[in-house]
C-alpha cells in the first residue's frame, strides 16, 4: 500500500467523510436538545401526491404543487378534489416535475403567481427524450384555471436524466426574482459561466435581465447569472432584517452547504467540497481555494436539506431571526440559531416527521411543513 502524501491525504478525506457528526464551519458546536413539549403539531392536510411546495393566498386558501405536474388548492384543511388547469407540461422524472410556487410580493394588486418546473424539450423537437432543464413561469388564477401564462426563463441546455433541478424562487426587497438551478448531474458545468447549470440567476419580475448583473459584460457568460459553483440548491430565503440571501444545497456524501449568496461569487463546486462521491471516490482534495466562498455551515453526513424559512412570527419570539431547515434524509427539522450572519447553535426538532420538502411561515404566524413521504401538510404552533 502506498504511503505517499497524496495517497494519505485522499485516504484521510474518505475517513473524514465517514464521521457522523454535523460540522459547523469555524466552530465545534454540538446539537442541543429542544423542549418539544411547548410545540403543538397537527396534520391539517392529507392525500397529496409528492407535494413539493406551497403558497398562501390572501383569501385563506393555499396553493400546493405536486411534483407529478399538478397544482392543487387547499381550503379549510381540506384538499380540493378539483385540479387547476393550465399547468405546463413537466418533465416528471427522478427529481424533476412541478416544483416551487411563490406569490408576487404585490399579489393583491397584480395577481401574479410564479412557478418553477422541469421543462421538457420544445414541442416538435426530434427524439423521444430531448431532456429538460429548470424553467420559471408566471400566471394568474381564475377559478380553477391558470391564465395569462408566460414562461419567463428557461435554463440551458436541456439535459437528459432526472437529477439536480434546483428550482427555488425568491423575491428580494427591490423587486428582483431569484431562481436556483442545479447542475443537472454535470458538475463541471457549475464553473462554466456559459451554461445555466449550478447557478443562481437574477431577473426582473417580467423575466428581463437586469443590466447590473455581475456577468452582463463578461465575454461568453450568461448575463442572468448572479452566483455560481452550486450543486443542487433546494432552499432560498431572505434574512428578514438585513436582506441577505441564504441558500442551501445538496452535497454528495457529506458537504451539504448553507451559504449567503452574493453578487458574482463562486461557491466552489466541484473544485472544493467537504463531501466525497457516492462510490467513495475523491471529487476534490480541497475544501477551500482562493476566490471561492466558504459555507456558513456544512453538514457531514449529508442531511439532504430541502425547504427553509426564517422565523419572524411573534408566536415564536424566542426563534425570531433563526432558520428552520428541512431534512429529506433524516426526516426532521433543524433549528439553527443565527447571530450576525453566523450559526451559533443547532437543535433538531420533530424527529421522524417525514421527508420534509418545504417549510413556510403562514399568515397566521404558524409554521407549515410539506411532507413528501406521506403527502401531508403539518402545522407547528406553540402550545397555549
Amino acid at each position: 500500500m502506498s504511503n505517499s502524501p497524496k495517497y494519505l491525504k485522499a485516504a484521510f478525506s474518505v475517513l473524514l467523510a465517514a464521521v457522523t457528526v454535523t460540522v459547523f464551519v469555524g466552530s465545534s458546536l454540538k446539537p442541543h436538545p429542544v423542549d418539544e413539549s411547548k410545540l403543538k403539531t397537527e396534520t391539517i392536510v392529507t392525500g397529496l401526491n409528492m407535494p413539493w411546495s406551497m403558497a398562501f393566498l390572501p383569501d385563506g386558501r393555499a396553493l400546493v404543487t405536486e411534483r407529478t405536474g399538478k397544482l392543487r388548492i387547499v381550503k379549510g384543511g381540506e384538499l380540493d378534489p378539483k385540479e387547476i388547469s393550465g399547468v405546463p407540461k413537466v418533465y416528471f422524472r427522478g427529481q424533476g416535475g412541478l416544483l416551487d410556487v411563490v406569490l408576487h410580493p404585490n399579489y393583491k394588486e397584480n395577481g401574479w403567481i410564479y412557478i418553477s418546473y422541469s421543462s421538457p424539450k420544445k414541442e416538435g423537437e426530434a427524439g423521444e427524450d430531448g431532456g429538460a432543464n429548470t424553467a420559471l413561469m408566471r400566471a394568474k388564477l381564475d377559478g380553477y384555471q391558470l391564465t395569462n401564462i408566460e414562461q419567463l426563463y428557461k435554463a440551458s441546455p436541456n439535459v437528459k436524466g432526472g437529477v439536480h433541478f434546483g428550482g427555488k424562487i425568491l423575491f428580494d426587497k427591490k423587486g428582483y426574482v431569484f431562481l436556483t438551478l442545479g447542475e443537472r448531474g454535470q458538475k463541471e458545468n457549475s464553473q462554466n459561466l456559459g451554461k445555466a447549470q449550478g447557478k443562481v440567476v437574477r431577473l426582473h419580475e417580467d423575466g428581463k435581465i437586469p443590466t447590473d448583473n455581475p456577468f452582463v459584460k463578461t465575454k461568453n457568460a450568461l448575463p442572468e447569472i448572479w452566483s455560481y459553483g452550486h450543486r443542487n440548491p433546494q432552499g432560498l430565503v431572505m434574512h428578514p432584517k438585513n436582506g441577505t440571501i441564504w441558500e442551501h444545497e445538496h452535497g454528495p456524501q457529506g458537504g451539504d452547504e448553507l451559504n449567503i449568496v452574493e453578487k458574482g461569487k463562486n461557491y466552489g463546486w466541484p473544485l472544493i467540497t467537504y463531501g466525497i462521491d457516492y462510490d467513495n471516490s475523491i471529487i476534490s482534495d480541497k475544501t477551500e481555494a482562493p476566490g471561492m466562498e466558504q459555507p456558513v455551515i456544512y453538514w457531514k453526513p449529508s442531511i439532504a436539506p430541502c425547504g427553509m424559512t426564517f422565523v419572524t412570527s411573534p408566536k415564536f419570539k424566542d426563534w425570531n431571526g433563526d432558520l428552520l431547515v428541512g431534512s429529506l434524509k433524516f426526516q426532521n427539522i433543524e433549528h439553527l440559531t443565527v447571530k450576525d450572519n453566523k450559526v451559533v447553535k443547532k437543535e433538531v426538532i420533530l424527529d421522524k416527521i417525514g421527508r420534509v420538502r418545504d417549510l413556510r411561515e403562514g399568515p397566521d404566524g404558524n409554521i407549515y411543513v410539506v411532507i413528501e413521504s406521506n403527502g401531508s401538510i403539518v402545522k407547528i404552533s406553540p402550545k397555549s
